[in-house]
């Protein structure tokens, strides 16, 4: 073993020990490592006669990740302990060979739901033709936790035929089932499933109806408008927030007068999501509500009033979303960065260069000690959100009329940067989330923002 890893080295000793408790904590522990110097020794440990340490171990080499692996973990998939055959099924899920289809399909009978769920999960992440055929048996499975995993796994690549596999889904006696297969058919916008998803929303219970709520204004079927109006109506929150979500994604006009009114909703999480979708059916006419919903208690319709602006253009709204980059919700300042950036609000340069030099973490990664009366969560990525939000902005307000003094300031924060993370993709608002478009990277943001001309070290 080498010298300059002596724990490694007691570890894969320890896989020898005389107490099978010793060898089980350190397979555990050569599986955080996840270092492929160990394999030859978690190898040696596949015959182990304790199945916590067989099972340890197999856990161990899936997470090393090493292709040349799947052999031992296909034959561990007959080990006579069913945590061994589970963790073996992960393990090859995560290896996602589709060499290994065959294996783990030979598993889908297994007699122990738990590992029959595991074997579903991973024909999902390997997810090729055959292991796409060999999830349907798994539709009709016994228990309604490997039947929701199939759902879910088909819907990682499913194609027309597949669709009408799942949409039979929706009619499963097991709710878990149905929402999954919800998930799915809207996330493919399948119209032939809009009958059967108002089908479920006419039940007497609330729990599944969010999730057909999104799905219908994914679809965005037009017949489905009256049923989601009604929803908007509901006694449950969680159901009048989905709704409008939806309505504000199938931006039907019909929608704003109901829209409208849920801004006064009594439940805060309903008021902001009224607010989101006004942002996409919307107008000047909603200028005065959004902006008076700036001043809610509660962040979430603040931060909703705040994209909404911003997506509709309302410009007039600047000067009081320039007070919002003071809000004790970063979430709620970065909304404003946005919006402002969306205006090209010259009156927030100023402003945002502050932002720029107060978020800037010296060593390029996020700045988790949240300032003083702030909501953040420490350990966040609030702060490089905000960072990276604040350049394409500024890149914004001085597209038309390029500023030496905000060129300087972005070429000091790029400097600050490591290469690492300028390469890494942008952690930009979530309206930049819907766009279709790629994420830029941080390198890219800062090109987009620093005039071509103006980016060298003289002024």
């Amino acid at each position: 073993m080498p010298e300059t890893a002596p724990e490694l080295g007691q570890l894969c000793r320890a896989l020898n020990d005389p107490v099978p408790g010793v060898r089980q904590t350190a397979a555990v522990a050569l599986s955080l490592r996840r270092d492929p110097r160990a394999r030859g020794s978690l190898l040696a440990t596949l015959g182990d006669p304790d199945p916590g340490v067989r099972a340890a171990v197999v856990e161990a080499l899936g997470g090393l990740g090493r292709p040349e692996s799947r052999p031992d973990l296909e034959r561990a998939l007959a080990d006579p302990e069913a945590a061994v055959r589970s963790n073996a099924a992960r393990a090859l899920g995560i290896l996602a060979d589709p060499g290994s289809v065959a294996s783990l399909a030979g598993r889908g009978a297994d007699p122990v739901p738990e590992v029959r769920l595991a074997v579903a999960t991973a024909l999902g992440r390997i997810g090729d033709t055959a292991a796409l055929a060999a999830l349907e048996p798994l539709l009709a499975d016994p228990s309604d936790r490997v039947r929701r995993a199939a759902v879910l796994a088909l819907g990682r690549g499913a194609d027309a035929r597949r669709l009408a596999t799942i949409r039979r889904s929706l009619a499963d006696p097991a709710r878990r089932v149905r929402v999954a297969a919800a998930i799915v058919v809207g996330r493919y916008r399948d119209p032939a499933s809009v009958g059967p998803l108002l089908e479920m929303l006419e039940r007497p219970g609330t729990w599944e109806k969010p999730a057909v709520l999104v799905a219908l204004g994914q679809i965005g079927a037009p017949e489905a408008v009256p049923a989601l109006l009604s929803a908007a109506e509901s006694p449950a929150s969680w159901v009048r927030v989905c709704a409008l979500h939806a309505l504000g994604e199938m931006r039907n006009p019909d929608a704003g007068p109901v829209v409208r009114r849920h801004l006064a909703d009594p439940a805060w999480s309903v008021r902001g999501a009224a607010a989101v979708a006004l942002g996409t059916l919307g107008g000047p006419e909603d200028l005065g509500g959004l902006l008076a919903l700036l001043e809610d208690a509660h962040p979430w319709p603040r931060r909703g009033a705040t994209y909404a602006l911003g997506q509709l253009g309302l410009s007039e709204a600047a000067p009081r979303l320039r007070e919002s980059l003071s809000d004790r919700d970063a979430e709620v300042r970065l909304a404003a960065i946005w919006s402002l950036g969306r205006f090209g609000d010259d009156g927030a340069r100023d402003l945002l260069l502050r932002t720029l030099r107060d978020v800037g973490a010296p060593d390029g990664l996020p700045d988790v000690s949240a300032r003083p009366g702030s909501e953040e969560r420490p350990g966040s990525d609030a702060e490089s959100r905000l960072f990276d939000a604040t350049v394409q902005a500024l890149g914004r307000v001085v597209q038309s009329d390029p500023d030496p003094l905000v060129a300087r300031a972005l070429r000091e924060a790029r400097d600050r940067l490591s290469d690492d993370e300028l390469d890494r993709p942008a952690r930009l608002p979530l309206p930049e989330l819907h766009t279709g478009r790629p994420l830029p990277t941080v390198r890219g943001l800062f090109e987009g923002a620093i005039p071509a001309a103006m980016d060298s070290e003289e002024e």
